[in-house]
């Protein structure tokens, strides 16, 4: 997986190309959560859940069917996120799916259960430059944890930083 210091990537960069009224600052602070929710299931390591297993690391929470289950929730939240039903729904569930979406292009673990509960197949992406990172932020501070993060700050945050920009810009014309 990417660090849990590069999945808000996601969210943060829509936010940028979608601006504040669209996406208030509560329903961005509930997308940059949701981004690295999915990693919930790391818990799992230490109740004895096999990897393998539906609920192992990179399972169900990984996979776009509980996406769709978070987005709901914040459909139903959609009022205290200050925001549309419609968008709550998509920022989240946007925002939650890019979890798995993201793990997909790292170079490491059985891959990710992107179809689950229906399917426990493991999907990785064609291309896989993105360094898997450790279980637990224990390991972020060493010279490995700093070349991930340089890694992800190449392979993430740029490209996302690239088209929140052109959003932006988008929408700055169109006003």
């Amino acid at each position: 997986m990417p660090t849990v210091l590069s999945h808000p990537a996601v969210p943060l960069a829509l936010a940028l190309g979608t601006g504040g009224r669209l996406t208030p600052p509560r329903l961005l602070a509930a997308g940059v959560v949701c981004s690295a929710l999915p990693d919930v299931d790391s818990l799992g390591y230490w109740a004895g859940v096999p990897y393998a297993h539906l609920f192992g690391h990179r399972g169900f929470t990984h996979s776009l069917f509980f996406a769709g289950l978070v987005a709901l929730l914040a459909c139903a939240a959609a009022p205290a996120l200050a925001a549309h039903r419609a968008w709550a729904f998509a920022f989240v569930a946007v925002s939650t799916a890019s979890h798995g979406l993201l793990d997909t292009f790292t170079n490491g673990g059985l891959g990710i259960a992107l179809l689950s509960p229906f399917s426990n197949h493991r999907f990785f992406a064609p291309w896989r430059p993105i360094p898997v990172s450790p279980i637990g932020v224990h390991g972020l501070a060493s010279a490995r944890g700093l070349s991930l993060f340089a890694a992800e700050l190449l392979l993430v945050w740029l490209p996302c930083l690239a088209l929140g920009v052109v959003g932006w810009l988008a929408r700055r014309r169109s006003e």
